[in-house]
């Protein structure tokens, strides 16, 4: 059972004329959603016209590997139903922060699903690798990233995960935002 609604991502007016946050989007837990996911972000962004193209990039990619983990370790990809939410927002002057919102814990993990950036890899152990770099790439674009439960009581644990990404950029600061036409 999914705990996110199923609302389809499409059609929205996701600029935010006055406002510091657009409309989250929905999206099917699956990785062949993940070429929607980023064309939507890069239209949401493309209304940030102060926002240099190489800053757009590096947050579509980040946005893709907080995506494809979601499908992959949470409910979102393991149920037919599986849903993640995602949100853009300006938390202060300057700063865009992406986030998504998993459905929760699977139901097969036996293991630890806290997204981690792994760290304890031999040289050839990280060259030899097929998976486990896209928090290393977050981790190395992103100002900063984290993540919370989406309710944070101990009765809820494994009901859903937010991962977010903070990307701070000098044109933001200095140059104004700009979305829709409107600074």
């Amino acid at each position: 059972m999914a705990i996110v609604p199923h609302t389809p991502a499409l059609n929205h007016t996701n600029s935010p004329p006055n406002e510091s946050r657009w409309e989250c989007r929905v999206y099917p837990g699956h990785l062949s959603q993940t070429s929607q996911v980023r064309t939507d972000l890069t239209v949401d962004l493309d209304r940030m016209t102060s926002l240099p193209v190489e800053a757009r990039e590096d947050m579509v990619l980040c946005l893709s590997e907080m995506f494809a983990n979601a499908c992959e370790h949470s409910r979102s990809g393991q149920d037919p139903d599986g849903r993640v939410v995602r949100t853009l927002d300006l938390p202060r002057p300057g700063t865009v922060r992406i986030s998504i919102i998993d459905d929760g814990t699977r139901t097969s993990s036996t293991t630890d699903t806290v997204p981690k950036v792994p760290r304890r890899r031999t040289r050839q152990q990280r060259e030899r690798a097929e998976r486990g770099r896209g928090l290393l790439i977050l981790d190395h674009l992103a100002t900063r990233w984290g993540f919370r439960p989406v309710l944070d009581f101990p009765f809820c644990a494994g009901l859903g995960t937010v991962i977010w990404a903070e990307f701070t950029h000098p044109t933001l600061v200095s140059g104004g935002v700009t979305c829709g036409g409107v600074r």
